[in-house]
């Protein structure tokens, strides 16, 4: 026991070092929090302080972590561009028209190098062979686009 009451740092040091490795399989951010709470216990330890300092250091930083900065972290790593997958990432390209497309009948286009099925997005309108459309939604395997305007 004389070991241990001399090395109180070694626990607190051991219990970090569990939360650190373990915050890498988690990847939520709250026990690298609570690891520096035990961080603090350490420092506290080290500074020959009693074991009800340690502990009320190590669970006042913690709490600290957790509502102090543990939130702005998680937003800041959420936020950024909204990232668009599979067919969204279509949405506002270019295409070139294959095979005209009306209200009525579904056409043909060229998106990404590939060909894919197309309707008009509004009501009414015919697109001819060789105009450039631009994707505005894609239901199912169809596009749904709009003529873009000849810029001459």
């Amino acid at each position: 026991m004389d070991w241990l009451s001399d090395h109180a740092w070694v626990p607190w040091l051991a219990v970090a070092i569990l939360l650190g490795t373990a915050e890498m399989f988690s990847l939520d951010l709250v026990l690298i929090m609570l690891g520096v709470g035990a961080l603090v216990g350490m420092v506290v330890a080290l500074a020959d302080g009693p074991a009800i300092a340690q502990i009320l250091a190590a669970a006042a930083a913690a709490t600290l972590t957790l509502t102090l900065v543990r939130p702005p972290l998680v937003r800041r790593l959420h936020s950024g561009p909204d990232l668009q997958q599979g067919h969204d990432k279509l949405v506002g390209l270019q295409a070139v028209v294959l095979q005209e497309i009306t209200s009525l009948q579904v056409g043909r286009i060229k998106l990404g190098g590939e060909e894919w099925t197309a309707a008009p997005a509004e009501p009414a309108v015919t697109i001819e062979p060789g105009v450039t459309v631009e994707v505005r939604e894609i239901r199912g395997a169809t596009a749904y686009v709009v003529a873009v305007p000849d810029p001459s």
